[in-house]
Formats: structure tokens, C-alpha cells, sequence
């Protein structure tokens, strides 16, 4: 028996204001900061980046389009803008199942109702059921109809179906098919609640290899079509694959000579997807001897699927197999299917990957007896393409390559091809989703009058990578991304989809980057291409790379540690013992003391001090990297996934977050490069901690932290190190786990990103925040082994006070050559003032090579910096930090006498 859970939601939207919970201390929420604060959310934009296996227009309503993805939700069409909007951003941490979505349908008669069945993976790996998502307002709230068993989103046939279907001659009639023998579901009240059919007689038995923990599962049974009193539904069982109902699902029979669509050349065959021509009174079935997506060529000399008519009156099938790919018929399944509801006779299919040279589509206008191709071959190696692709608007679609080879061609078509949709309104445009993007054409008619048609992205706002890691620089670039599938991106503008991805070397999935954070034009991401493992190293930030000569042995990226003045380089690989190499990746050396599968980050401030985290154990290197020595601290969590990171500007400041459900869990942090450690109070859970620019009137950096704080799972944000928290994201803004990555700005207080697993890199931006009276910041005392202190490395001097402004200078952390300093800028003048301007004078010659917290020049020895837009206004008493590195001749950094003027 199941139960249905109803969830009223706030408009969902990738820029929405979002309140942020005021200072009340309440039983699920303490501590916080106290201040009323508007953040608004939206994306680095990227651009698509993943697998959208389904796009599905309404029937009635023009211009209503949805598009479901494998692991970042379900989308709806803005007519108005070209782009896509998120409709799940609401699913929370303990139910991110519900993010890959299995099928949507889109009701013909109420057009405002649209149903999500959702589940990520019907294996172990995903610990939750699946569910029925049901709207009433074309997704903009949804209520939860919970499911007896799990659904797979991600999981091998997830480009076929529609599993889900709405009956049009009742619409509160709706069809659901299950994979893992679950058989046919059925609800008759909107999809509030579901039964099995118990008449449905076949669950399917199809398995791709038996005892596998991804490939084992049973697909099931697959769509559902209607055709007047008649109900059709297609089953993973190749001796039966179709059913037919007459009496409204009483009663179900084998459909009459199906049987023979089920072998192809000798091969299984499942029937991935069907639609109905009601006009010519012909349904469509095509085949593949894989579920997909990833099928490829069988046999040699055998084909992997076809494409069958079958003529309802006369009971009859035929088969209209289109012709070959490329020179011949081998290999390739069929991905997507569509008819066109304005040209009857008019419908399309795909080829699914057919990998070389190149996917094609086969289109007929005359019920499937007569084909033409996208592209064919007209003497090898020339090929005649019936299609232009403009993908200007997303560069990286080319994967870096100018030069394809002979026969290729780049940008590709698509690949992983299980969804193409004519839209039903007008047949000049179709949509089709690929491994990485959604095409579509607007004047697809002109293939018909032997012209060419313009192919276009038409992606914008479906944002669906998966984040490894991110990294937000001083200067250079506003962002490092590490992701899945397409390696990672250099984001100058957050606003802007990048020209390109990061190539020489190309990684299919990047695990880890880092920045040099005194030297940030040196950058070091690792991950790896189609298995292969590979480094990229870059002294420019990000504008070039080269690779690095790897040590033997490696089996993934792990992760990678930059010293802070880039004189060396940590690697962590999977399955090899940590690495070492000072010559920018041509080299390399066995570290000491740090055991494999470590994870490491550098320390921000100081170059010596890099960090390691097995298995409950944190270890510390003072020797740039070549030894780690074990803290003796013994409360970190043993098991479960741990990340940490160290305070920029702040030598031997660690914080730590992790552990896991069913051991320790929380937030830790160290103040003397982990030699001791204290809890930070309240986070029941903690996964990702990381840092940003201080908030007004504070010096230390904000800390933003994903975890769960008095038993609320949100983002949090501390900017007084720790002592008091705010949630920053509320309900509508949740995006699934967010446990691979947090960073805040540098450069701009308030603003986040946040790695998602499927929804890209989330950026938040806080508009109005109020500090608080600096006088009654809260004092940071922490229960544990260790009270916090911060020593200078020299004395601070404070400048004389001019006009009310006093400016203070010290030291923090030197190296041989260069140095940290800092300078506070504090109003004394007893008023509030809008902007200030710091000067000082440098004795020895020495040149910045870096500043943060204003703008700057340098003219000779002296310096001048005025404040940045967003750190100008200063209350009474309240200050400023402007940090910087530069170089010097002696052994210790020279004193500072520096001055501020207040306007």
C-alpha cells in the first residue's frame, strides 16, 4: 500500500529571491546570524554538459515542451527566452534520488498538469524508492506519490518509454511501466495513487549481463500507447514484446505476430520506443539489441536493431528498416522516434551510436516506404550533410577538435541519440538530446525541398554536469571547475558559456584542481580520459596547458595540492602512493608519511604547509610537501567521504567536514596547521567546507559550508569564524546532494558556489546583507583539544590617523623571496563614511604580486589602493582587510608605515 506525501512549494526558478532564516534560535536551527538577508540563485553558465534522454511536446498547448535528464531533473521550455527552466531544484539531500527522472508526460487535455516518475538507480547505489511526481501548474509545485520499489534514471534503457503515459480519453487515467520485474502501474486519480495491474501478465526479462551490479537489472516493461479502446504496451521480452488491451486493461494479450520484431539478424531485440500515426491508423516500433545508451555493433555483419509499421486493421507488420549509416547497415540500434502530427505519413528515427563516423537520422514522407538521410557518403571521403551546424552560442560542442578526420565531422550531430520530438504545433521544428546537449532546428521542412537546415544548441538553462571540484582564485579567472564528462572550464564571466573546455590534455572526467593561492596563474587539475589517467598543468590561469610526465601505477585522478608559491606540486592519485614533483609535472618523487588514496590540499598562506586525510587520520607536511607527520587527534570520522580546505590569508588555519550517517559527522577545524583540533558545535552533519571574501566589518574570511546544522540540511554561511551560522538557501533551492564542492568568492562577500551532482555549478549572490555592530561580535569559543590563536609573523605597526581613518600593518607568513602582509583599515572618525584610499611606501624595492580586498597600482615604491565597490561603506568602527603578497630582499619582511584617507 503506498502513500502519497503532498509538498506545497515556493515558485521554483533558477533566479528566485530567497529569505534567509532572521536571528531566532529555535529547536532545529541555532546560533544564527543576526541579520535578515535576500539571496538570489542561479548557474555558471555551462550549458547542457549531460545525457537528456527525453524531450516531450504537449499536444494541445503550443510551445509547451519538457525535457527530462538522468540525473539533473526535469526542465520546462521559456518560449519567451529560448531557455530551459529547473522544476526540481526543491529535492533535498535525503531524497536526490528523484533527480534523475525516468519519464514525464505532459496531459493533453489539462495542459497544466505534468507528471515526473523519478528514481536515480534501481540498484543499492541509490538507497531510496522511486516515486510519481504530479503538478497541477505546469510544475511549478508538486505533491510526491511514493512508489514500493525503485526506478532507474541512470540506469542502462533510461532513453526509452515514454514508461509513463496519460490515457486522452480519461485524463485522470495514467500508465506507468516498471523495470525490475515490477510489471505495468496504474493510477486512476492524477496520479495521487498507484496499483498494479495485476492483469498485466509479462514484467519483462530482458537483461543486459546477467549479475551485474549495473547491467543486471530487468528492463521491464517500457511504454504505453493508446489507439481508440485499445491499449498497447511494449515489454523487454523479446519472444512477446508487445501487449494489447481492449477492454481498458482487464484483460491483455501477446500482440498478434510481435514476436518476430523481437530478433534482429539473430540477435534479442527490445521494442525501446512506439508512437501512433492515428490518421494513417500505423503504429511504430523501433528496436535495438541493447537498451542503450551505450550500444554499439554486435557482430560484424550484423545489424543491431530496425524500425517496424505496424498496420493496426489489418493486424499486419512490416518491416521498414531505413538504410544504412555511413556504407552500411551494420551495427547501430535505433535511438529516437517521432512523427510529424501536422504531415501525417511524415516521421523520423535515429541511428543510436553508430560512433563512427558519425549519428544519422533517416526521414520519410511517406509512412516509412521511401527514406532520405541527414548525411551520406557520395564517394569516399566526401560526404554530402543536409544539415549546418551554428554552435557559436556553445563553442565547447566541438570538443577542441578543428581538424576532424576525414569523414568526420565537428561539431558531431549528436551521440546517445534516445530522444527526437517534432513538435506536434509546427513542423518546421524538432528537438533531439544527445550525450551532452539538446539540437534542434527550426526550418527542418527545408530537408524536404532538398535545402539545408540549420542546426542550433538549444540547451540554454539546462544545466546538467556533475562537479568534482571548484576553485575560486584571487585573480585570473572568476572560477576552476572540475566536472564530469567534459573535463572542466576557466569561467572569466559566470554569465558567459565558455568558448571551451579544458583541452591539452582533454579529461573526460577531472577529479581535482588547485591554484597556487600566492602565485594563482599556477594551476594543476588531474582526472582522466576514457579510463586513461592524465595531469594538466597551467602557469597562466587556465589560458594554456600542458601535460604532465605521470608516474606508472595510477588508476584514477584523485586529488592534487598546489604549494601556496606554486614550488610544488602534491598528487594523490588513486592506487599509486602520493607524489611529489618542484618541476612543474616533469618529474617525480614518492612522498613520506602519507598513505595511498590520501586527500590533500594546500595550506593558503604559507608555502611549507600542505595537508593529507586517510582514513580517520589528518597529517601535515611542513617541508612543501615532501614528508607528512600524523596528528595525534583521534575524533575525526573513520569512514564516509571527508573534505577540507585551508583559510586564504590565514597560515595554518585547516576547517574539516565529513564522516558518515552511521559514525562521526560534522565540522572540525585547527588553527596551527593541524597539530590540534576542535569541534565546531552544532552541525549534526557536515560535507563540504569551504571560503570567501570576509563580510563588512570582519577580517577573517566567510566560511560556506553544505551540512546539517540542528537537524536543518542546507547551505550555511558563518562570517565571524564560526561562532554564529546562518541557512543562506531555503526549500525551493536544494538542488540534491551538494556534497562535492563549496567555495566562496574571493573577491565579492556574499557570493558561493556549490557543485551539484547533475545541476552544475550553483552561484549564489547575497544582495542586502546588514552587518551587525562589530562592538558585539560574538567571541569565538570552541569546546575541544585546542582554543584558536592566530601568531603573526610580525608585530602589527599602526600607521598615524588620518581624518579619522587609522590603517594597521602586519605580516602573517614569509618564504624566501616574498612574503604575506595585510593592512586594516578602520574608521575612527565617529561617522559612517562610503570609501577609502590606502597608501603606503615600500623601503627595499619590493614589487606586489598579488593584492585582494581593493584596487591597486604601484608606482615605483610606493603603493595605492581604493576600495572595491563592495567593501567602501564604513559604519563607525568598522574596518577593512586589503591583503597582498610581494616580493623582498632579506630574510624578513621590511615594516610598514602605511596611511588611509576616509571620504
Amino acid at each position: 500500500m503506498k502513500r502519497t506525501r503532498a509538498i506545497g512549494l515556493l515558485t521554483v526558478g533558477a533566479v528566485t529571491l530567497a529569505t534567509a532564516a532572521v536571528a531566532t534560535v529555535t529547536a532545529h536551527s541555532q546560533d544564527l546570524e543576526a541579520q535578515a538577508e535576500t539571496y538570489t540563485w542561479s548557474n555558471a553558465q555551462v550549458a547542457g554538459g549531460g545525457f537528456v534522454p527525453g524531450i516531450v511536446f504537449n499536444e494541445t498547448e503550443p510551445d509547451l515542451i519538457y525535457a527530462r535528464t538522468d540525473i539533473g531533473g526535469l526542465y520546462r521550455w521559456q518560449q519567451s527566452s529560448a531557455t530551459w527552466k529547473p522544476l526540481l531544484d526543491w529535492v533535498g539531500w535525503d531524497d536526490w534520488g528523484y533527480t534523475g527522472v525516468v519519464s514525464v508526460a505532459t496531459d493533453p487535455v489539462e495542459p497544466e498538469r505534468v507528471y515526473a516518475a523519478v528514481g536515480t538507480y534501481t540498484n543499492d547505489w541509490d538507497p531510496g524508492s522511486g516515486a510519481i511526481l504530479y503538478s497541477d501548474d505546469y510544475g511549478e509545485t508538486w505533491g510526491v506519490a511514493e512508489l514500493p520499489f525503485k526506478q532507474g534514471g541512470n540506469m542502462p534503457g533510461r532513453g526509452m518509454g515514454e514508461r509513463l503515459a496519460i490515457d486522452p480519453a480519461d485524463n485522470s487515467t495514467l500508465y506507468l511501466g516498471t523495470p525490475s520485474g515490477n510489471g505495468l502501474w496504474r493510477s486512476t486519480d492524477y496520479g495521487r495513487t498507484w496499483a498494479e495491474v495485476q492483469s498485466f501478465p509479462n514484467p519483462g526479462n530482458f537483461v543486459v549481463t546477467p549479475g551485474d551490479s549495473y547491467l543486471g537489472d530487468n528492463q521491464g516493461v517500457l511504454w504505453t500507447e493508446f489507439y481508440g479502446d485499445d491499449i498497447y504496451v511494449g515489454v523487454a521480452d523479446p519472444a512477446n514484446p508487445v501487449y494489447v488491451s481492449t477492454n481498458d486493461g482487464a484483460t491483455w494479450s501477446p500482440l498478434p505476430g510481435a514476436s518476430q520484431i523481437g530478433t534482429v539478424d539473430g540477435y534479442d531485440n527490445v521494442p525501446k520506443q512506439a508512437a501512433i500515426d492515428a490518421v494513417n491508423g500505423y503504429m511504430y516500433v523501433i528496436t535495438s539489441w541493447d537498451p542503450g545508451p551505450y550500444n554499439g555493433n554486435p557482430a560484424e555483419g550484423a545489424r543491431g536493431g530496425s524500425v517496424w509499421r505496424y498496420a493496426i486493421a489489418a493486424g499486419t507488420w512490416t518491416e521498414i528498416h531505413p538504410g544504412p549509416n555511413g556504407a552500411s547497415y551494420e551495427g547501430f540500434g535505433f535511438g529516437g522516434l517521432t512523427l510529424d502530427a501536422q504531415d501525417p505519413g511524415t516521421l523520423m528515427v535515429t541511428s543510436v551510436n553508430a560512433w563512427w563516423p558519425e549519428e544519422t537520422t533517416y526521414r520519410s514522407t511517406d509512412s516509412g516506404a521511401t527514406w532520405t538521410q541527414s548525411w551520406t557518403f557520395e564517394g569516399w571521403p566526401n560526404r554530402v550533410d543536409r544539415f549546418a551546424i551554428d554552435h557559436s552560442s556553445v563553442g565547447w560542442l566541438d570538443w577542441g577538435v578543428t581538424n576532424p578526420a576525414q569523414g568526420e565531422k565537428s561539431p558531431k550531430y549528436g551521440w546517445m541519440i534516445d530522444s527526437m520530438a517534432i513538435d506536434p504545433h509546427d513542423s518546421d521544428r524538432v528537438m533531439w538530446g544527445t550525450g551532452a546537449t539538446i539540437y534542434g532546428s527550426e526550418n527542418l521542412t527545408d530537408w524536404d525541398a532538398g535545402q539545408t537546415f540549420t542546426v542550433t544548441p538549444m540547451v540554454h538553462g539546462l544545466e546538467e554536469t556533475s562537479v568534482q571540484d571548484l576553485a575560486a582564485p584571487p585573480t585570473g579567472p572568476e572560477l576552476y571547475s572540475a566536472l564530469g564528462d567534459i573535463g572542466g572550464f576557466a569561467h572569466t564571466d559566470l554569465d558567459a558559456v565558455p568558448d571551451s573546455f579544458f583541452t591539452a590534455p582533454t579529461m573526460t572526467t577531472a577529479r581535482s584542481i588547485d591554484f597556487a593561492e600566492l602565485n594563482s596563474s599556477v594551476v594543476v587539475r588531474v582526472g582522466e580520459l576514457d579510463g586513461t589517467v592524465n595531469m594538466g598543468i597551467s602557469s597562466n590561469s587556465g589560458g594554456s596547458w600542458w601535460a604532465g610526465q605521470l608516474p606508472s601505477g595510477a588508476t584514477g585522478g584523485g586529488t592534487v595540492a598546489v604549494t601556496a608559491n606554486a614550488g610544488a606540486i602534491v598528487w594523490a592519485p588513486d592506487g599509486l602512493a602520493p607524489q611529489r614533483s618542484t618541476t612543474y609535472g616533469s618529474s617525480w618523487t614518492v612522498v613520506a608519511g602519507l598513505p595511498t588514496g590520501a586527500r590533500v590540499e594546500s595550506d593558503r598562506a604559507d608555502a611549507n604547509r600542505v595537508y593529507g586525510f586517510a582514513a580517520g587520520k589528518f597529517y601535515t607536511s611542513t617541508d612543501g610537501g615532501a614528508s607528512f607527520t600524523a596528528a595525534s587527534y583521534a575524533g575525526f570520522p573513520a569512514s564516509g567521504n571527508v573534505r577540507f580546505g585551508a583559510v586564504p590569508g590565514k597560515a595554518g588555519h585547516v576547517w574539516l567536514a565529513g564522516g558518515a550517517d552511521d559514525g562521526t559527522y560534522g565540522m572540525w577545524r585547527s588553527t596551527d596547521g593541524g597539530a590540534t583540533w576542535s569541534q565546531v558545535g552544532g552541525f549534526d552533519a557536515a560535507d563540504t567546507v569551504g571560503f570567501g571574501a570576509a563580510a563588512p566589518g570582519q577580517s577573517y574570511p566567510a566560511i560556506y559550508a553544505s551540512a546539517s546544522r540542528g537537524g536543518e540540511r542546507g547551505i550555511w554561511r558563518s562570517v565571524d569564524q564560526g561562532a554564529t551560522w546562518t541557512r543562506i538557501n531555503d526549500d525551493a533551492h536544494q538542488w540534491g546532494w551538494t556534497g562535492s564542492a563549496i567555495t566562496g568568492d574571493p573577491n565579492v562577500f556574499g557570493r558561493v558556489y556549490i557543485g551539484t551532482n547533475g545541476r552544475g555549478v550553483i552561484v549564489g549572490e547575497s544582495s542586502d546583507y546588514v552587518p551587525t555592530d562589530p562592538t558585539s561580535s560574538a567571541t569565538v569559543s570552541p569546546t575541544g583539544s585546542a582554543t584558536p590563536s592566530e601568531t603573526p609573523s610580525e608585530t602589527p605597526t599602526e600607521g598615524p590617523t588620518t581624518g579619522g581613518c587609522t590603517a594597521t600593518w602586519s605580516s602573517t607568513n614569509a618564504w624566501p623571496g616574498g612574503y604575506q602582509g595585510s593592512v586594516v583599515v578602520k574608521n575612527d572618525s565617529g561617522s559612517a563614511k562610503s570609501g577609502w584610499t590606502l597608501t603606503w611606501t615600500f623601503p627595499g624595492g619590493e614589487q606586489v604580486g598579488s593584492l585582494w580586498g581593493g584596487r591597486w597600482s604601484q608606482t615605483g615604491a610606493q603603493v595605492t589602493v581604493a576600495n572595491e565597490n563592495w567593501n567602501g561603506s564604513l559604519a563607525s568602527g568598522a574596518s577593512v582587510t586589503v591583503g597582498y603578497t610581494a616580493t623582498m630582499s632579506g630574510s624578513a619582511p621590511a615594516r610598514l608605515t602605511p596611511t588611509c584617507t576616509l571620504r
